[in-house]
């Protein structure tokens, strides 16, 4: 039996059980005092009397200190059961597991960072592509994430869930920091902040980063990383103004049928292709407005992109026997938008409350998102190269309200309208269309009652498709075969009841049991350029997510999360969902300023999945066990020691199953493809502040 085969979260039994809540609630209550709202301070998961639901909470950057990263975007690993890997070079955007979803490289969970989103619709390499290298970890203040589709001023991509980033106003102190490691591991990152007149700050930061990695074929992944921020007053009230640059270029060990390491034809670490890689360069100017005046809040946004990625791969080695399978995926755009809101008391229906409502609109101009076969990155022919141009207008509304001493709930309606225009070097290919789609939201909160809070979640959501897509009528690899288009906008729905509590001082506990039904999954094949219609599905789950400060200076943290992913519809290929994950697990142990030492381990699990519909081919789990640990030399001098897969274990950060063919094969072969995760590393960073 599957290890939640036992719950049943459909949506007439929720709907009971929310109302068994709300009539027993009461006389559980009775005679408890109501728990006064709180301030969420750094280092505290406490949400009870704030929160909207058991699965959302903030991340501080005192939570992040301690924890041992790879790789930058590890920092999300903060969010309870969701892990991050990588299935090639690690210039490229990483891979996302959470809630019973494979999120490739980002679709279905939104991230912004000071407001300004980092998923790119129509992109070259997958829709939703979510690239987090040019994150500074050391620059995170905090990290405010939801999981479901139930805030109403979350849009596209937000369906498993959405993680909002902000960056640092000030530093503690000014420092520089210079870290070596093994395989070739360096990296240079100097930061400072001044106050200037007005009483206004500048904070300026620089990464310089050079890896190669446990590979064969070094990878030779070098970054140039660049932060300057002027920031006035607070967040609520007060305005930022942020310039970010990224240049990245590697060498990728891309993902390696089974069979050709087990014949001997490379090893664990080898290469089939030694010229696969990519080039990435990142610009932005974003700028972030607030105002509170008595109980009106106010707050405005605005971004500007420059992005370009080439991208050369090599999935299937040698179908072609002459030249080689490799091809470049190419993306160059600039993006921007802006986003408004206002939150204030209003008294409706009885009941005092706050309303909140906003716009949010975003303009993709892409001139080129194409694909070109290649060989050792020159290009030999274009399969296809189109320009898009792409928009999205979004109004939201939420209304939240106080009941009674034991009741609140928050109401939300979101809608969202979408245009999208092709021009395709295949004039078939080429058009226009748009869509629009309404997605309501209820959220229950019964509580507090004596440091516990139960939650009801209800909510719509939806993911975009790939504009191509929308507008296809022919393959790009064979023009005279037809293909069918896909819809511009696909409805998700979730569910959730939750639970949270308080247990001992200092221990915060939360419980989820969730699901979650979409209309279509998302499936784009980058290497043919093509979005191919796929199946309706459903996930379900539970989520047990707890964080304790026993002591001052002692923080522990585990997480366990369980799901279930299943096609919806009847075909004979089986219903399991490739690649979705159904077993998570972490437990953290942070040790702080206990005289010159700091440190934290992190052991994460990785369960197994399926690999193929019929769940006939299936992954093996991984477990990596992760240390941190930091010696403070004089006041303002500190070394920290990073060994990342402290075991030495054998394990993949991502498996595939699919057809691929080796030189000397006289046909493709159906095997799994892995990318292994990385042997043990070390790392040696020395900071000197100043």
């Amino acid at each position: 039996m599957n290890n939640i085969d036992f719950i049943t979260l459909t949506i007439p039994r929720l709907t009971v059980l929310a109302a068994l809540l709300a009539w027993y609630l009461p006389a559980l209550g009775a005679g408890m005092p109501t728990l006064e709202v709180i301030e969420v301070k750094a280092g505290s998961r406490d949400l009870i009397g704030v929160a909207d639901a058991a699965s959302v909470g903030t991340i501080t950057a005192r939570q992040l200190e301690n924890r041992p990263l790879l790789r930058p975007a590890e920092a999300l690993e903060a969010v309870p059961g969701l892990i991050v890997t990588q299935h090639a070079g690690d210039g490229k955007a990483n891979q996302y597991f959470l809630r019973g979803f494979n999120l490739d490289h980002g679709t279905d969970f939104a991230v912004d960072i000071d407001g300004m989103p980092v998923n790119l619709p129509t992109h070259g390499h997958g829709h939703g592509y979510l690239d987090l290298n040019f994150l500074i970890p050391e620059l995170v203040e905090r990290i405010q994430y939801q999981k479901g589709p139930y805030s109403a001023a979350d849009g596209d991509f937000s369906s498993a869930g959405a993680a909002h980033i902000g960056y640092r106003r000030s530093l503690p102190q000014d420092y520089v920091s210079f870290g070596m490691g093994s395989n070739g591991y360096r990296r240079l990152l100097t930061a400072a902040d001044k106050e200037v007149a007005g009483g206004g700050r500048w904070l300026g930061a620089l990464e310089v980063f050079h890896n190669d990695g446990p590979w064969d074929v070094p990878e030779h992944y070098q970054r140039l990383n660049g932060v300057l921020r002027y920031s006035d007053g607070t967040r609520n009230n007060g305005q930022s103004f942020s310039f970010m640059a990224y240049d990245g270029d590697w060498t990728s060990t891309d993902q390696v049928a089974r069979r050709a390491v087990e014949q001997g034809l490379v090893g664990r670490f080898g290469s089939l292709d030694a010229t696969t890689g990519g080039t990435t360069r990142r610009l932005s100017a974003s700028g972030q407005w607030a105002r509170l005046e008595g109980e009106v809040q106010t707050r405005a946004n605005a971004y500007l992109v420059d992005y370009r990625l080439n991208l050369f791969s090599n999935f299937t080695y040698a179908t072609d026997a002459v030249n080689g399978d490799q091809f470049e995926q190419a993306d160059r755009r600039r993006y921007g938008g802006f986003g408004w809101s206002r939150s204030q008391p209003v008294r409706w229906l009885g009941r005092q409350g706050d309303f909140t409502w906003g716009v949010q609109g975003r303009l993709d101009d892409i001139s080129n998102v194409g694909l070109y076969k290649t060989q050792a990155r020159q290009r030999l022919a274009t399969v296809r190269s189109d320009s898009v141009n792409q928009g999205s207008l979004g109004l939201y509304g939420q209304w939240s309200a106080q009941w009674n001493d034991w009741l609140r709930s928050v109401a939300g309606l979101r809608h969202d309208r979408y245009r999208f225009k092709v021009d395709s070097s295949l004039s078939q290919n080429s058009g226009n269309t748009s869509d629009g789609i309404t997605s309501p939201k209820l959220s229950l909160i019964f509580g507090p009652f004596a440091n516990h809070e139960f939650y009801y979640n209800w909510g719509q959501g939806f993911h975009s498709n790939d504009a191509r897509g929308a507008t296809i009528s022919v393959d790009p690899a064979n023009p005279a075969s037809a293909m069918q288009r896909v819809p511009a906008l696909v409805k998700s729905r979730g569910q959730e009841l939750g639970w949270r509590a308080a247990p001992a001082p200092g221990w915060n506990m939360s419980l989820a049991l969730w699901r979650l039904d979409l209309d279509s999954e998302l499936l784009f094949v980058g290497d043919a350029g093509t979005t191919e219609p796929s199946r309706p599905s459903h996930r379900q789950g539970i989520e047990w997510s707890n964080y304790w400060t026993p002591r001052e200076w002692l923080t522990l943290d585990a997480d366990i999360a369980l799901s279930r992913a299943r096609f919806r519809d009847a075909d004979s290929a089986g219903d399991r969902i490739p690649g979705a994950v159904e077993r998570t697990a972490s437990l953290g142990v942070a040790v702080h300023d206990q005289g010159p030492w700091r440190g934290g381990l992190r052991l994460r699990y990785l369960g197994p999945r399926a690999l193929i519909e019929d769940n006939s081919v299936r992954s093996a789990s991984s477990l990596m066990l992760n240390l941190n640990l930091g010696y403070k030399l004089a006041p303002k001098q500190q070394l920290t020691l990073e060994v990342l897969n402290l075991l030495n274990r054998k394990a993949s950060d991502i498996d595939y199953y699919y057809e691929s063919q080796l030189r000397g094969e006289a046909s493709p072969v159906a095997d799994v493809h892995s990318h292994p995760a990385e042997p043990r590393v070390w790392r040696l960073t020395f900071i000197q502040g100043f």
